[in-house]
């Protein structure tokens, strides 16, 4: 079993902040995989459901903490004990501003890089859990990237965020068996975007 969850802030205010495209991500996954309806669960929101692959069906559990950004990793700590799995068994959809808008790597372990979510996440569970790191840029200096993260994605910004979730979602199979480059390079041939600047600003449809 995996979880799946998203890093984003609970509430209809936040719902299109570029902090949220984790929970966006979920959303898409949720609708292609049509996941059970969601229930309150493990201070978060969640949906079980299973992923079709050729090795056969792989069951998950997606998850949105509802206990804010910054204390996401308390929700996943609680699924993981309930579930009996290891970080290994822990995906997490979450913005990363040091990459282009649109740009997708997939990563396990490392460091928090100042996001204070991955952070949380390594404190209640360690650090070798898997990210899914999705692109949204940097607004250029370190005192605006506050302000950046919790705003909401422009207009022109809608077509390449709605591509980047519903390829993380079409392209499921490979991470659910475990082939996280396959998945990252499989994301990319979906939704390409290119290698620029991350501190060039957003990215518009091209």
């Amino acid at each position: 079993m995996l979880i799946l969850a998203g890093l984003g802030n609970p509430g209809p205010q936040y719902a299109h902040n570029r902090h949220n495209i984790g929970f966006l991500a979920i959303n898409a996954i949720a609708r292609k995989w049509s996941f059970g309806p969601e229930r309150s669960r493990f201070s978060a929101l969640t949906a079980e459901g299973s992923i079709d692959t050729p090795q056969g069906p792989v069951k998950a559990l997606l998850l949105k903490p509802q206990t804010f950004y910054n204390e996401s990793g308390r929700a996943v700590a609680e699924a993981m004990k309930f579930f009996k799995l290891t970080p290994a068994d822990v995906v997490l959809f979450h913005d990363e501003i040091d990459m282009a808008p649109g740009r997708f790597r997939m990563k396990t372990g490392g460091g928090a890089a100042g996001n204070n979510g991955i952070r949380s996440l390594t404190a209640h569970i360690g650090p070798d859990f898997r990210r899914a790191r999705m692109g949204v840029g940097h607004p250029g200096h370190k005192d605006r990237v506050q302000g950046h993260v919790l705003s909401d994605f422009h207009k022109v910004e809608q077509g390449w965020v709605n591509a980047l979730c519903n390829a993380c979602a079409d392209a499921l199979p490979l991470l659910a068996v475990g082939e996280d480059e396959k998945y990252q390079a499989e994301v990319m041939r979906l939704a390409p975007a290119d290698k620029a600047d991350p501190r060039k600003g957003a990215r518009g449809d091209d």
